[in-house]
């Protein structure tokens, strides 16, 4: 595919070829999009990427590699969706997808079927799971939707592969002994509160790491979940990314705030001022509006959390969980008092109660009890004698 960019000229977006003549000159040919600047950037790239294959197709050259399509929609996706959901992209485009088409030299408009279920195959045969895959074959539907609707193949491949079958998730969890015996080994930690309002209110790592200030309302004593903090690998480093979105619509969601976690949140405001003020311009204003800093006003790495929960555990002899089972310690307990699931999947923020079911319905054992107890009210069952079997 021939080299190209995108210019801007009297306010239109322009395409740039970078092309070579018969003796092998190089020369550069401006394509006009008649696409506004303001907007209109997402629509000039996919014009960019449409003419560069098609022209390439026109001067007989070979064909596109498969493997470097999926760069190149990678690149196209950086620019449309979250750090975090590019990075996760990137590691599987980059680290499995291409290597593996890279070596059999299979070109998109060759790509078949076939190719691609060999690709699971090899996967599942190497040890990879189910649910792992299920990610791989979202990314490479994903990409040949898009060249479809660019017109580079006339159809999906991967419409018509077997995928494998999503595996059932079974959360970890501490039941309430457990968590009390965590709660109090956790007391005088720096992550103490964190540790509490994340497994009081089954908040996700980026959305306990993410709370603001300005989310909590200690008028109406509510906390609002809007914020998030996560990792992601940017340009080949690892930073903190923070975005004032959750991570969908229904994660959007305001919870009460109860009197006692009220004034450690109120202690830790005071607290924080007076950081400020001791350390004054060593304190760092980046994170301003936080909830959860260290004392210089550096906001507390996610990683590190997840490292350093770890160690607190093995410190104190505590089963190990992972940081995010807090979740699902504060959705056994609830499930355990009779909370029913509609209001766990608004507590929990879930998208839809589908997904709170499959995470949590085998925990749900009081309601089978109940279940045992109707079918035994109302079905009589006679008295037998074990008499042997006749033939």
């Amino acid at each position: 595919m021939v080299a190209g960019h995108l210019q801007q000229k009297k306010g239109y977006w322009y395409m740039v070829l970078n092309l070579h003549d018969q003796a092998g000159r190089r020369k550069t040919k401006w394509i006009a999009t008649h696409l506004p600047v303001p907007g209109n950037r997402k629509r000039a790239e996919e014009l960019l990427f449409q003419t560069r294959h098609q022209y390439a197709d026109s001067k007989g050259e070979s064909g596109l590699l498969f493997a470097d399509y999926m760069l190149q929609w990678l690149g196209i996706m950086k620019a449309k969706v979250s750090p975090t959901t590019y990075t996760g992209y990137r590691n599987l485009v980059e680290n499995s997808i291409c290597p593996y088409f890279w070596e059999r030299r299979i070109t998109l408009a060759g790509l078949r079927a076939s190719d691609v279920q060999r690709y699971y195959d090899d996967l599942l045969a190497s040890g990879v799971s189910g649910n792992t895959i299920l990610h791989h074959h979202a990314n490479i539907h994903k990409a040949l939707k898009y060249a479809v609707k660019m017109d580079l193949i006339p159809f999906n491949p991967a419409d018509k592969v077997e995928r494998p079958k999503k595996q059932r998730y079974i959360a970890d969890y501490y039941r309430q002994e457990e968590l009390e015996r965590l709660l109090e080994a956790s007391k005088d930690h720096p992550y103490s509160l964190l540790i509490q309002m994340t497994a009081f209110y089954g908040l996700r790592r980026s959305e306990a790491l993410g709370l603001k200030w300005d989310a909590i309302d200690f008028e109406r004593d509510t906390i609002t979940i809007k914020h998030i903090v996560t990792n992601a690998k940017i340009d080949g480093k690892s930073e903190i990314v923070c975005a004032d979105r959750a991570k969908t619509k229904s994660s959007l969601r305001s919870l009460p705030l109860v009197s006692n976690i009220r004034e450690k949140l109120l202690a830790l405001r005071e607290q924080q001022k007076e950081n400020r003020r001791v350390c004054g311009n060593c304190y760092s204003k980046k994170y301003d509006g936080y909830v959860f800093v260290d004392a210089m006003g550096n906001i507390f790495n996610p990683r590190s959390v997840t490292a350093n929960f770890s160690k607190l555990l093995e410190q104190n002899g505590l089963r190990h969980i992972r940081f995010h089972d807090l979740r699902h310690s504060c959705a056994s307990l609830l499930l355990a008092n009779d909370v029913p699931l509609k209001q766990i999947q608004e507590w929990l923020g879930h998208s839809d109660i589908g997904t709170t079911a499959n995470i949590y319905s085998h925990l749900d054992y009081k309601s089978k009890i109940t279940s045992a107890n109707v079918m035994d009210n109302i079905l009589t069952l006679p008295d037998t004698r074990q008499t042997g079997w006749h033939t």
